[in-house]
């Protein structure tokens, strides 16, 4: 065995990688925007109207879809879950859906 096997490596240390920005794309700031519209709708289904409150968290999802339907790619971000052709509808479909069903279930009487 030779002695330089067996010295330890020098303390070599790596170059300080830039600060991250965070979001690092428009994709992940639009996704914090249709996250923080699902929750308002979320405070305001649990604090008051029920009705409103759903159908703002279908109006955030809508607004999801539409980001991703026109950006590209590479800029989705969080958005990006699979391809656009699943995303998009996959988001339209359970945002329809919700809205829907606010509207259709019946009034209770307390």
């Amino acid at each position: 065995m030779s002695e330089a096997a067996s010295e330890p490596a020098p303390d070599i240390k790596p170059p300080d990688p830039a600060p991250r920005r965070y979001p690092s794309t428009i994709g992940g700031l639009l996704y914090l925007v249709a996250l923080a519209g699902v929750i308002t709708g979320l405070g305001v289904a649990a604090l008051d109207d029920w009705r409103t409150g759903v159908r703002v968290v279908a109006a955030s999802l809508a607004f999801a879809a539409g980001c991703r339907l026109v950006l590209p790619s590479r800029q989705a971000g969080m958005l990006a879950v699979r391809h656009r052709a699943f995303d998009v509808p996959l988001l339209l479909v359970v945002a329809g859906l919700i809205w829907f069903l606010a509207g259709d279930i019946p009034q209770q009487p307390f």
